[in-house]
């Protein structure tokens, strides 16, 4: 069996935002086998029904094997959840297939860089938790080619109350931000972490209103300052209303990207674009990580990545994710 005819096995399948990641896969890739998998069987079926071409086995994370029959066969592995036994990643490893990781904050890759490195050889690894799994790195990187030279990256988050998707989004988000003595930031081009009144922030909303933010740091502080050589790149959350329920609508998403720096033509400038999704973050994360999987089987963007340590960027085409969000309904506006 050819590696493409496997299934991509998606941990955390069932869940809000793991299901919606098997249906925008299969929207991308019609013919590519799925596996939901997940702790709930029944529950994972439903989502494989609905899904199409796909199955469902139920994920046992204590597990080397993951529980999984022997001679189960699939094409990758995507980690929904937090895996704080690297079972899954193992079991990537184990059978030379791609790794996709999505629930870790900057302070704690270290267990997952540490596994690869005694690994090294065996498996492409990805590491893509960057804030919805891309949804600011790449629009950035697409804003960033106006600048000559680029001195702040400054990125503002809004995860409506209502929004933040399943139990294991929101163990996740408790997590980092519990656990986190502090929020990575590049000021002045040296990295620090910010505690306290360094950390509080304010976000303003794409309808003009301002709300209380703190630092936050997904893997984009690391990414971004890597690529674009900013001398300053920070972003803020704001966990409260968005601007559609604030009209009386459901809720939504929102990123505001503000570049200052010097402009390919020599002029000073600073441009700040909004992006809002209607249905909430849930349709973007799950794109970026369908993005992410079809590029690590090499079935867009060009060949698949041979074994090593991976960020989203260093793989994927900033053009070619941007064009993706404004498809799956990603709404764009330079302010």
């Amino acid at each position: 069996m050819s590696t493409l005819q496997r299934p991509v096995l998606i941990i955390g399948g069932s869940g809000v935002v793991g299901g919606q990641a098997a249906a925008a896969l299969r929207r991308l890739q019609f013919d590519l086998p799925i596996a939901i998998g997940g702790r709930d069987l029944a529950k994972a079926q439903v989502v494989a029904q609905k899904v199409g071409r796909a199955i469902a086995t139920r994920v046992d994370l204590d597990r080397r094997d993951l529980g999984q029959p022997e001679g189960a066969q699939y094409s990758a592995i995507v980690v929904f959840v937090k895996d704080d036994g690297l079972n899954s990643m193992r079991y990537a490893q184990d059978h030379g297939i791609p790794y996709i990781s999505v629930s870790s904050g900057t302070f704690e890759i270290g267990p997952e860089v540490a596994q690869f490195i005694h690994a090294a050889t065996k498996a492409p690894v990805l590491l893509a938790s960057q804030w919805l799994a891309g949804a600011a790195v790449f629009p950035a990187l697409v804003f960033a080619k106006d600048f000559r030279t680029i001195d702040s990256i400054a990125i503002g988050a809004l995860l409506d109350e209502q929004d933040m998707g399943g139990p294991a989004a929101l163990t996740d988000y408790n997590r980092i931000t519990g656990a986190a003595p502090a929020a990575l930031t590049l000021t002045g081009g040296k990295f620090s972490w910010v505690n306290g009144e360094d950390a509080k922030a304010r976000y303003r909303s794409v309808d003009g209103v301002e709300l209380e933010a703190t630092a936050y740091s997904p893997l984009d502080i690391v990414s971004l300052a890597a690529v674009t050589n900013a001398r300053s790149v920070r972003l803020d959350l704001a966990f409260s209303e968005s601007a559609s329920r604030r009209r009386g609508e459901p809720f939504s998403t929102e990123i505001t990207i503000a570049i200052d720096g010097v402009l390919r033509n020599g002029e000073r400038s600073t441009m700040r674009h909004e992006i809002v999704h209607p249905d909430g973050q849930a349709p973007l994360t799950a794109l970026g990580v369908a993005l992410a999987v079809e590029r690590m089987l090499g079935l867009a963007g060009g060949a698949a990545p041979q074994p090593g340590l991976y960020l989203p960027e260093s793989i994927l085409d900033p053009d070619y994710y941007v064009g993706h969000m404004r498809e799956f309904g990603a709404q764009f506006r330079q302010t």
